[in-house]
């Protein structure tokens, strides 16, 4: 009989080692080996497809490139972030922190897809079915092509997805999910890599569209190894708090459309509703009058958000004072506020920043430079810029405000919100029309942008 093999695989990289150690030397993290039992394999066996499925290679010129089919949802957001549509036979996996409301969005996805007359078969691994019925019932959502299965074991699945040949399956969750030919426990790197490429080749090969619910770390990445997210074809990452009603659904992966879509959703007592003008939203609660606050428009994949930025600088008792941000690339704060010191002559060294994007949402493009720089000599100055200025450019570090893309949307996006005045670099006022009610100042330096937005 073959002897057993004992390792120890890390739960946050899947790093292997014939012994345990406290510390994983691949990405340092502490008392995160586990020992797992490996059966070493027969020699001279080798795995072959289904009989069938072979398949041969074939020249490029010889391929079809018909556009992928795409079924459409009620969810526009939800849409508009996977590139159009759901996609058949694609594995979707979405990940976010406990209680966000990611069973709460599949089960009314699948509410929505069994309308159009389809089987969908929801896998419960972490609640009975009475007790997604419950939720099922709170949410609203009941229909004869749903199907629950409470199930862990993936034989078990794989087996009900032959008889009930579903077009779509819900995994809820992957980390509850256990391969019975792995002997590790649930959840660990060796069970959720192999039940993820089981799952990857039902859904290629029976053109099955498979959603996978997988938990975060407390680092805010997906549990498991990292290439759980290089298997699936599209990665959504579900943003929020949970004491606040609005939830960002974030596309970092798709291979059947763009990665910078966003989706605007709000938590509500009947479940999940799309927000069709989050622009309004990020501005409802906005106070004008006050000083380190500026607006500027943001582009989120497709479509331009309005944003508030806030800054509030105090003087600092300390050698070195504090520079925090939330929701800005902290990094480039920094930068800002030594291109305001240097080239702009403010004396700002003995404050401590504190900067925030209004709302939760994540900001990371260079067109809000000018303005977080315009926030932090507001606050400096304690004097409050125009309540009805929208703000548009990026800074250089010798004070020069560059161009940035699509100027048009964001700045159709401020007019449409009641915006008067828009502040944008210079080399972007031509070559586009500007809509009607808005003025356009095209500014070349730092200098400028604070002459017209605080009177300096």
């Amino acid at each position: 009989m073959a002897k057993k093999t004992v390792k120890f695989v890390c739960q946050s990289c899947g790093y292997e080692s014939p012994k345990w150690m406290g510390k994983c030397p691949q990405c340092n993290q502490w008392n995160q080996m586990v020992e797992e039992v490996e059966l070493p394999k027969p020699k001279g066996v080798f795995l072959h497809s289904a009989p069938g499925s072979e398949t041969k290679a074939t020249p490029i010129t010889y391929i079809e490139s018909n556009e992928e089919k795409r079924i459409e949802i009620e969810f526009q957001e939800l849409n508009r972030v996977l590139g159009g549509g759901i996609v058949a036979g694609s594995l979707v996996l979405i990940g976010g922190d406990p209680g966000i409301g990611k069973s709460t969005l599949l089960l009314q996805v699948s509410s929505q897809l069994a309308k159009h007359h389809l089987n969908v078969l929801y896998i419960s691994g972490e609640e009975s079915a009475k007790q997604t019925k419950l939720r099922a019932d709170r949410l609203n959502v009941s229909s004869d092509h749903l199907y629950v299965l409470p199930e862990t074991n993936l034989a078990m699945i794989q087996q009900a997805i032959d008889e009930l040949n579903p077009k779509f399956v819900v995994i809820d969750s992957i980390q509850t999910i256990y391969h019975p030919e792995v002997t590790s426990a649930p959840g660990s790197v060796s069970q959720v890599r192999e039940s993820t490429s089981q799952l990857m080749r039902i859904a290629k090969t029976k053109g099955v569209t498979i959603f996978i619910v997988g938990h975060v770390t407390k680092e805010g990445s997906i549990a498991g190894p990292r290439v759980l997210e290089h298997m699936v074809d599209t990665v959504l990452y579900f943003e929020g708090e949970r004491h606040n009603s609005y939830r960002i659904l974030r596309a970092v992966k798709n291979r059947f459309g763009s990665t910078n879509e966003i989706a605007i959703l709000e938590m509500k007592e009947m479940g999940l509703e799309e927000v069709q003008n989050p622009s309004e939203i990020f501005l409802e609660e906005r106070t004008k009058g006050t000083a380190g606050s500026t607006v500027v428009a943001s582009i989120e994949g497709t479509r331009p958000v309005l944003v508030e930025v806030q800054a509030l600088l105090s003087p600092t008792f300390f050698n070195m004072p504090r520079r925090m941000a939330t929701g800005i690339d902290q990094s480039r704060v920094t930068l800002i506020m030594a291109v305001l010191e240097k080239r702009a002559g403010l004396l700002i060294q003995n404050q401590d920043a504190y900067l925030k994007v209004a709302g939760g949402l994540k900001i990371d493009e260079p067109a809000v430079d000018l303005a977080v720089a315009v926030s932090i000599a507001s606050s400096f100055r304690d004097q409050p810029t125009k309540a009805d200025d929208c703000i548009i450019g990026e800074v250089g570090l010798t004070g020069e405000i560059r161009r940035v893309s699509r100027i048009e949307q964001r700045v159709q996006e401020a007019a449409k919100l009641g915006f008067k005045r828009a502040i944008i670099p210079k080399n972007n006022v031509s070559g586009w029309s500007v809509p009607k009610g808005i003025e356009i100042i095209g500014v070349s330096s730092i200098h400028e942008a604070l002459k017209y937005t605080l009177g300096e």
